[in-house]
């Protein structure tokens, strides 16, 4: 039984990271995407509300399917599904958005990218998890790893205003990792995700209409490194992979995972951006930063160490029951 337990533990863990990955590979992508459509007159938040759009239309129906009959789990979760699309979604990318308007991509994407030591202070504060040694060295190397990625040892301007928008970013993307790790309130992954995109589709539209996120959009092609695709493509495959599979392996990659150890994977987000740059865009990577990016990766390998691993049990086995024949004599 110990046997079992254990190989079970890490058999969620090796899906975890897994399902990590391949949330933060799509989520890396999304800026490359988009880049395209921006160079032909797209808006940011035409582009990003488009993209959440399309991943809640995808998602609504098999999220209203996985909990009928089991209809009070959205009354009772209302309120975590609306925080969870204002925060998460919807707040995670208006801050950022408008913190690039104010500093360089790179260091709004750093200060954005401190939201795992949020989880960390977090769970600290409100539920008594203090972080071992290990996880802490793992966060400084992942933390200089990020820096490395990103470049900003070159130099760059700092904005009061850029930085309190990053860093609401920050807030929206820790959010983001401590309620998609929530198990307890019993809600399917996949409803939380699509409900979390509905409302956050909401108010980017709201915030659209209302003039305060400009809205602008084009069908002239897209390119990518010389090349030409029709509109409509990167703006499809923003809605699918980087939203709706993105969203929906990492909501199952922090319940397998905890919010604390899939935040530090998260990381991956960055080097896979670079990487789909390289890839899309012709943008090759520098050497810092492809060292950069086996820092994190190192980072992220001491962290796991560093979590702490929940006491194998045993469940003990049933007691024999005496039964007794018809002599009256007990038997096993």
């Amino acid at each position: 039984m110990t046997a079992l337990t254990h190989d079970s533990a890490r058999s969620r863990t090796t899906t975890g990271l897994t399902l990590a990955v391949a949330s933060a590979a799509s989520f890396g992508l999304s800026g490359v995407l988009a880049r395209g459509l921006l160079d032909t007159g797209w808006s940011a938040g035409a582009t990003v509300a488009l993209r959440i759009a399309i991943a809640a239309a995808v998602l609504v129906v098999p999220g209203v399917l996985a909990v009928r009959g089991r209809w009070y789990l959205l009354r009772s979760n209302a309120g975590l599904i609306t925080v969870y699309g204002i925060a998460a979604v919807a707040g995670a990318q208006l801050c950022y958005f408008y913190a690039v308007t104010y500093m360089q991509v790179s260091v709004a994407l750093l200060l954005e990218y401190t939201a795992p030591v949020a989880v960390v202070v977090w769970l600290w504060l409100r539920h008594g998890h203090r972080p071992s040694g290990t996880t802490l060295l793992g966060a400084a190397i992942a933390a200089g790893g990020l820096v490395l990625v990103l470049d900003v040892v070159s130099g760059a301007e700092l904005s009061v205003v850029g930085v309190l928008w990053a860093l609401g970013a920050m807030v929206g993307a820790a959010t983001y990792f401590v309620i998609s790790a929530d198990e307890d309130n019993g809600l399917p992954g996949i409803t939380l995700a699509a409900g979390g995109l509905l409302v956050g589709g909401a108010v980017l539209l709201l915030a659209g209409v209302s003039g305060v996120l400009p809205f602008h959009a084009s069908t002239a092609d897209a390119v990518y490194d010389g090349r030409a695709v029709a509109w409509w493509i990167p703006v499809v495959a923003l809605g699918l992979v980087t939203a709706a599979f993105s969203y929906v392996t990492g909501i199952a990659a922090g319940r397998r995972l905890g919010s604390r150890l899939a935040s530090f994977v998260a990381l991956g987000e960055v080097l896979a951006a670079v990487i789909w740059a390289w890839l899309l865009l012709g943008e090759l990577p520098r050497p810092v930063q492809l060292a950069g990016g086996l820092l994190v990766l190192a980072g992220v390998v001491v962290v796991k160490l560093g979590e702490s691993r929940a006491p194998l049990t045993v469940d003990p086995l049933p007691e024999a029951q005496q039964v007794r024949d018809l002599s009256g004599r007990p038997a096993a």
